[in-house]
C-alpha cells in the first residue's frame, strides 16, 4: 500500500524590501532590452550568412550537374 506524500513545511520567505525589488526589476528590464538588441543584430547577421550559404550551395550543385551532364555527353 502506498503512503501519502509528506508536505514539506518551510518557514515563510522574509519580506523583500519593495524599493530593492523595484530596483532589481528595473535592472533586469534594462538587461533584457540590451540582450534583445544584441540578439536582433546577431539574427540579422545569421540570416545574411544563411542566405549566402544557400546561394553558394545552389551554385555548387548547378556546376556539379553541368559537369556531370557534360561528362555524359
Amino acid at each position: 500500500m502506498s503512503l501519502p506524500r509528506r508536505r514539506i513545511l518551510r518557514p515563510p520567505r522574509p519580506a523583500v524590501d519593495d524599493a530593492r525589488r523595484q530596483e532589481k526589476l528595473l535592472d533586469r528590464r534594462t538587461r533584457l532590452r540590451t540582450e534583445q538588441e544584441s540578439l536582433s543584430r546577431w539574427m540579422k547577421r545569421l540570416r545574411r550568412a544563411f542566405h549566402a550559404v544557400e546561394k553558394n550551395q545552389a551554385r555548387v550543385c548547378r556546376l556539379e550537374r553541368e559537369i556531370a551532364r557534360l561528362e555524359q555527353g
